[in-house]
């Protein structure tokens, strides 16, 4: 597919077209519509049609273009489209791929489904997806690509150039990559330029103009392979195993989507989003796991409204009360919220781990006697000048002090804890703070209301 197109179509006329070829199954009329449209455009025209449709156009299109819309959606929507295929037809589209996908979208399949499609394709191949499916997701090993751009050692520059002049297409996998080097048993022993390959003569061996390659093992995490391209302006960096054998190459690009597919993980967490959701996804699926967030929300507030019937009568004397009570939760949960932020941050850095717990919540308790004082002073002089009452003004601010300071010691140490129980800090952490925060703000607010009730009436 094209990098960019000005379609004479209407958007909606196109929809419509591609409805028609699909319910027909005109794979010429598919092609003609889809081939000039980028990746992302062809994606959301297959993303408008009902599952069957989208089953019919994968199958009928040319298998390059099949890949290119399975490459181009989001992981968890590849798996869906590549599991209602037929195991052949699926193998055929997956071999596109380049291995790192591959793996991707094999190793989120159910086992069974896995081996059918790995049945179907070259021994090689699904010797390799096999290989790659059993490394993490976010280490090196799950992130490499198995085709290498590599020569023997003892090769001579000829050989190489004569290998590059071949026109062989597998070098069009090579992206961004420098030659690597390998000894008899496969261990990367150097790295040449290109350049130094084009200025060399043909008849030196490679050892003579080759440089010691920098290389990351394959059990390397996501935040040491950032800090390995934020040091160097290396487009991929070669990737070897226990032994130094040089077992594949990840890129820049790699690192740097799933550096960005985590943050926004993570973001949808702390929001009740499990899971990679697309609004093209099943009804039911999607209700599910947005039911399993909310339904366990309905608990957590139960909680805080139970603080508030226990002050009823506080409440009903001084109704103004009900005015600040949501002000007090909200800005201290912002706080809380401001904190967890920076924990997240600082646990994805490995800046921190759950053992400095305790240095932490002393960093944000000093933040949170700073901002909950100044807060509780606007708030509170918002209060008295709006209701003429200080004593109202002295409740509210002295509360959202207290509550501030509690958030942000809440979200400071919080996800450290959870990360040491071996629970999903991100996940987490955002109703625990939401639940803590209203409860705690409830509390103080007709606490103080209730022992400074005279002077409130």
């Amino acid at each position: 597919m094209t990098e960019s197109t000005e379609s004479i179509l209407e958007p909606e006329d196109l929809s419509q077209r591609v409805k028609a070829a699909a319910d027909d199954a005109r794979a010429e009329d598919l092609v003609a519509l889809l081939d000039p449209l980028t990746n992302s455009e062809a994606l959301r025209e297959l993303l408008q049609l009902t599952p069957v449709e989208r089953d019919t156009v994968l199958q009928i299109l040319p298998v390059e273009l099949a890949a290119d819309l399975i490459e181009e959606a989001p992981n968890e929507m590849a798996v869906e489209l590549v599991e209602r295929l037929e195991p052949d037809r699926a193998a055929e589209i997956i071999e596109q791929l380049d291995s790192d996908i591959q793996a991707d979208v094999i190793g989120e399949l159910e086992e069974e489904d896995a081996e059918a499609i790995l049945s179907e394709m070259d021994e090689e191949d699904a010797a390799d997806v096999r290989r790659l499916s059993a490394y993490d997701d976010d280490t090196a090993g799950g992130l490499m690509m198995s085709e290498v751009f590599k020569f023997r050692d003892d090769q001579t520059v000829g050989n190489v150039l004569r290998q590059l002049a071949s026109d062989d297409e597998d070098f069009e996998r090579y992206r961004g990559q420098h030659p690597y080097i390998v000894d008899a048993d496969g261990r990367a022993v150097g790295v040449v330029s290109l350049r130094s390959l084009l200025t060399a003569k043909r008849s030196d061996k490679l050892t003579t103009i080759m440089v010691p390659p920098l290389t990351v093992p394959v059990d390397a995490t996501l935040d040491q392979l950032e800090d390995v391209f934020d040091k160097h302006p290396f487009l991929g960096v070669p990737v070897v195993d226990e032994s130094g054998v040089l077992v594949g190459v990840v890129s820049r690009t790699a690192v740097a989507d799933a550096i960005r597919e985590r943050s926004e993980s993570e973001s949808l967490k702390r929001q009740g989003v499990v899971g990679d959701e697309l609004r093209s996804m099943p009804l039911l699926l999607r209700s599910r796991r947005r039911l399993a967030w909310l339904t366990a929300n309905i608990g957590l507030n139960i909680i805080a409204a139970s603080v508030i019937s226990a002050y009823e009568e506080t409440l009903a004397a001084v109704i103004a009360l009900a005015i600040f009570l949501p002000m007090v939760s909200d800005m201290s949960g912002c706080s809380g919220n401001q904190a967890v932020g920076v924990t997240m941050r600082e646990l994805s850095l490995g800046l921190v781990r759950p053992m400095d717990a305790f240095r932490v919540w002393v960093k944000e308790i000093s933040v949170g006697v700073i901002n909950g004082v100044a807060l509780g002073i606007l708030i509170g002089m918002v209060a008295w000048l709006w209701k003429g009452n200080p004593a109202l003004g002295i409740v509210i601010g002295v509360a959202l002090a207290l509550n501030t300071m509690l958030a942000v010691s809440i979200g400071g140490v919080v996800p450290l804890l959870l990360k040491r129980l071996g629970q999903d800090p991100a996940a987490a952490s955002g109703p625990l703070l939401t639940t803590i925060t209203d409860m705690a703000g409830f509390f103080f607010v007709l606490s103080l209301a209730t022992l400074l009730m005279p002077w409130l009436v």
